[in-house]
C-alpha cells in the first residue's frame, strides 16, 4: 500500500497544479468580466482573444496606480509572506522539530501552502496536503503535521482577534456602514468597543494560560500541549505583521485623496477577509469587494476595485503562478526518489 501511495501523491500534486491553472484563468476572467461590456466581448471570443481582452482590462485598471504604490505594495507582500513562513517556524518550535529543517525549506513550504489555499479555498485540504507532503519528507508524523496546521490556523485567528480588537476599540464607527449589509451591525460605538475589548480579553487570557503553564489536554493517546510563553510571544509579532502586510497592499494601492487611513483599511481588510474565509469562496471574490465598498463609502468604487485587484495580483495570483513550478519540481523529485528506491538492485 505504501508503494502505491508513493506514486499516488505526485499524481494528486499534478492534479492540484492543473486545477490551480484552471482556477487562475477563471479568476482572471471574473476580474475582467466585472464590466458588462467586457463580459459580452469575452462570451464571443476565442481563447487567444480572451487572453488579449483580459490583459488589456487588467492593464487599464493598473495603469492609473503610481509606480511608488506598486513598490510599497510589493514590499508589503514580502512582509506578509515572510510572516506566514514564521507561522510554520513557530509551529515547528512548538513541536520541537525546528532543528534540521532550514528556513529556506520552511519558507518554500509555507509560500506554496498559502498560495494554493488562499486561491483554491478548503485550506485544510489544499494547504494540509502541501504541508503533509513537505514535512513528512522531513520526518514529522501525520499527527505532528496536524498539530502544526492547527497552530498555524490558530496563530492567524489570534492575530485577527488582536488586531480587530484594537480597531474596534479605537475606530468603533467602522461598523456603521455595514448596517446596509446586515442588521447585525446596527450597534452603538459603545457596544463595538465592548466587543473589541472582549477580543483583547481573550488574547490576554490565552497569554495568562501560557504563563501559568496549563497542563496538556489528553484525548485518548493524542496530547495537545499548551504553547509556551516563547511561542506566544512570537505569535504576538508574527500574526499582526502578516495582517498588517496584507492590508498594506490595499492601503498603498488606494489613492491619497479620500484615503481613510491605515487603521480603517486594516479594519476593512480584517472584516472582509474573514468574511471571505467564512464564505469559503476562493480568494473571497465578491465578498471582499462588498464589505470594502460598504466600509469605505467615501472612496470611489473604481479606486477600491483597482486596489483590491492589486491585492489579488500580489497576494493571490502571482504567488499562485510562482508556486506551480515549485510543486511540479517537488513532486518530480519525489517521484524519481520513489522510483529509485523501488527499483531492484
Amino acid at each position: 500500500m505504501k508503494r502505491y501511495l508513493d506514486y499516488l501523491w505526485p499524481i494528486i500534486g499534478l492534479v492540484a497544479v492543473v486545477w490551480s491553472v484552471e482556477l487562475l484563468w477563471s479568476k482572471l476572467k471574473a476580474e475582467a468580466g466585472s464590466d458588462a461590456t467586457i463580459e459580452a466581448l469575452l462570451q464571443n471570443a476565442n481563447l487567444w482573444q480572451s487572453i488579449k481582452i483580459i490583459a488589456h482590462r487588467i492593464g487599464h485598471k493598473i495603469a492609473v496606480i503610481p509606480p511608488d504604490a506598486f513598490f510599497h505594495a510589493a514590499l508589503a507582500t514580502l512582509v506578509a509572506y515572510a510572516a506566514l513562513a514564521w507561522y510554520d517556524r513557530i509551529a515547528l518550535m512548538h513541536l520541537g522539530k525546528e532543528k534540521g529543517i532550514s528556513w529556506f525549506y520552511v519558507s518554500l513550504c509555507s509560500f506554496v501552502t498559502y498560495a494554493l489555499s488562499h486561491n483554491i479555498g478548503a485550506s485544510v485540504f489544499s494547504g494540509g496536503m502541501v504541508r503533509y507532503r513537505a514535512y513528512t519528507a522531513k520526518g514529522l508524523t501525520a499527527a505532528e503535521v496536524a498539530v502544526l496546521i492547527a497552530l498555524c490556523s490558530f496563530t492567524f485567528a489570534f492575530g485577527t482577534l488582536l488586531m480587530l480588537g484594537f480597531v474596534l476599540v479605537y475606530e468603533p464607527q467602522i461598523l456603521h456602514p455595514l448596517e446596509r449589509l446586515s442588521k447585525w451591525f446596527a450597534i452603538s460605538d459603545r457596544t463595538a468597543r465592548l466587543i473589541g475589548a472582549g477580543m483583547l480579553a481573550f488574547v490576554v487570557l490565552y497569554t495568562i494560560g501560557s504563563w501559568l503553564g496549563f497542563r496538556p489536554l489528553r484525548i485518548g493517546k493524542f496530547e495537545i500541549i499548551y504553547p509556551r510563553l516563547r511561542i506566544v510571544a512570537r505569535q504576538y509579532l508574527a500574526a499582526p505583521l502578516e495582517l498588517a502586510g496584507a492590508a498594506g497592499i490595499i492601503y498603498f494601492a488606494l489613492p491619497e485623496q479620500g484615503n481613510p487611513g491605515f487603521m480603517i483599511v486594516l479594519g476593512a481588510f480584517l472584516l472582509s477577509f474573514s468574511a471571505g474565509l467564512l464564505s469559503q469562496v476562493p480568494g473571497g471574490v465578491g465578498v471582499m469587494e462588498a464589505v470594502f465598498l460598504a466600509v469605505m463609502p467615501g472612496v470611489p468604487a473604481p479606486a477600491v476595485f483597482a486596489a483590491l485587484l492589486i491585492w489579488r495580483l500580489f497576494y493571490l495570483i502571482l504567488p499562485l503562478v510562482i508556486s506551480l513550478p515549485i510543486v511540479i519540481a517537488f513532486e518530480r523529485a519525489q517521484l524519481k526518489r520513489n522510483t529509485r528506491i523501488a527499483a531492484p538492485p
